[in-house]
């Protein structure tokens, strides 16, 4: 029997709290370019899908897949690693916050390459930029942990990919697409059981480890412990806490 896709059990409630930021949107459909037609790898519930292009989206998730709205571009069930396409039939593929969810990124990539005529669209996290600020991996460093052994280094994403450029994608400070880092500048948010559910993290961590992160995040907050370390981001409205847009082109 294949294994459960992962969203399958934690993809609930997706829909509601991952809406498209329109700026990261911009971004991402300046990107995509002059495409005729774009493939969504790992799709879910379709934030980021250029609504003047056509679009098919691809993912394992049954359970992602049926949150798609009314009018949503198709949809096909199926893994990265084995795009039921041929060579070269989609002009763009877009890879947005997925890759690190993949049981065989390089096999994965592998698999959109061939797919893709003229370009690839990724978003991802550069976990180990130093310069990048990403205060809540303090409360919650399972969260971290999970992601050291998970996330790509950009070097070995660049090293399976066409030349490529990647550039920063700062977060707004009211960024609407609620991800693990959206919420930098609402540490509340965090507390909220909602919002956890539509982050992978939480979810894939043991649930004392979120407890206790929670419980400690809480009791700063109440004490100003937060502010006091955290208060300056206060002013900023926007910051690089990692997040990365590469672009590869087909040579």
């Amino acid at each position: 029997m294949s294994e459960q896709p992962v969203y399958d059990r934690i993809g609930r409630g997706y829909a509601a709290q991952r809406r498209a930021d329109p700026r990261w949107a911009s971004a991402i459909r300046a990107a995509v370019g002059d495409a005729r037609n774009v493939l969504n790898v790992g799709a879910g519930a379709g934030s980021y899908e250029p609504a003047d292009l056509d679009v098919i989206a691809l993912d394992p998730s049954t359970t992602m897949l049926a949150q798609r709205p009314t009018g949503a571009a198709p949809s096909v069930a199926a893994i990265a690693e084995a795009i039921p396409f041929r060579d070269e039939h989609f002009d763009v593929s877009t890879c947005l916050l997925t890759i690190h969810h993949w049981t065989d990124w390089r096999g994965g990539l592998a698999e959109v390459k061939r797919v893709t005529h003229q370009r690839i669209v990724i978003v991802t996290a550069d976990i180990f930029d130093e310069d990048a600020t990403f205060w809540p991996k303090e409360y919650f460093p399972a969260i971290a942990a999970w992601d050291r052994e998970h996330m790509q280094p950009i070097d070995d994403l660049l090293s399976a990919l066409w030349p490529a450029r990647v550039d920063v994608l700062p977060v707004p400070s009211d960024c609407t697409d609620g991800f693990c880092g959206a919420f930098w500048r609402r540490p509340e948010a965090y507390l909220d059981p909602d919002v956890r559910a539509a982050i992978s993290g939480f979810s894939l961590i043991p649930s004392e480890a979120v407890q206790h992160g929670l419980r400690q995040l809480s009791d700063d907050l109440q004490s100003g412990a937060w502010h006091e370390r955290y208060g300056r981001l206060l002013d900023l409205d926007e910051m690089d806490i990692g997040i990365r847009l590469i672009v590869a082109e087909r040579p």
